[in-house]
């Protein structure tokens, strides 16, 4: 599965894939890369509209999952009809996490980032993607030396892989929103009309960098 993946983007190119957000962010240009439990920029649903916020990358983990009083957290959702993430289908836990490449981390390094990893992306390299997420805030620990306090944490939906499993990474792959209709669906509608898009991406649109 993705481990990984780099976002960058400016205010101006977020606006034309998505439109009018509110940016609690002061307007800042992004270029990192993503690793799990860290924290990411991502466009939320929230009560006053689209926002544009940090949250961390990993969801609540189940009770039963949770050995002990720090909670990683769960960061690709692949059953997203499964009991755990039904109080989170609604339209307000949605989120779009901006994204232009995603892989997993190998022992051979690479330009993108000089990070090791390989990575994969749509044809039209360079261009914004955007993976189907949600997002919640929650009140629990992450780390045992910050102790309990309140979080805005979110994951994204996968799906499996096949031709590019043979390949050997990934396992599988984010759920790729690719235009503005699909994006639109995924933020504003009926959760049986959403999970629609919880589906594979043609894996021809896709290229390793």
């Amino acid at each position: 599965m993705s481990d990984i993946y780099a976002t960058r983007f400016t205010p101006a190119d977020l606006k034309k894939s998505v439109g009018f957000y509110i940016d609690l962010t002061d307007g800042r240009p992004f270029n990192e890369v993503i690793y799990p439990d860290f924290p990411a920029p991502v466009l939320r649903n929230n009560l006053d509209g689209s926002e544009l916020g940090i949250s961390r990358w990993g969801m609540p983990s189940p009770d039963k999952a949770v050995k002990h009083k720090n909670d990683k957290g769960i960061t690709h959702i692949r059953h997203s009809n499964a009991a755990h993430w039904q109080d989170w289908q609604t339209v307000a836990h949605r989120c779009l996490i901006p994204a232009i490449a995603f892989g997993i981390r190998t022992h051979k390094s690479t330009p993108l980032s000089g990070n090791n990893a390989r990575w994969l992306s749509l044809h039209t390299t360079g261009n914004l993607l955007f993976f189907a997420g949600i997002w919640t805030e929650w009140v629990g620990t992450h780390d045992p030396q910050e102790g309990e306090k309140s979080h805005s944490l979110f994951a994204f939906l996968t799906t499996a892989a096949s031709s590019l499993r043979d390949q050997g990474t990934p396992v599988s792959l984010p759920v790729i929103l690719t235009n503005t209709d699909e994006l639109d669906v995924w933020m504003t509608a009926p959760w049986d009309t959403a999970k629609q898009l919880h589906r594979p991406l043609d894996e021809q649109k896709l290229i390793y960098l």
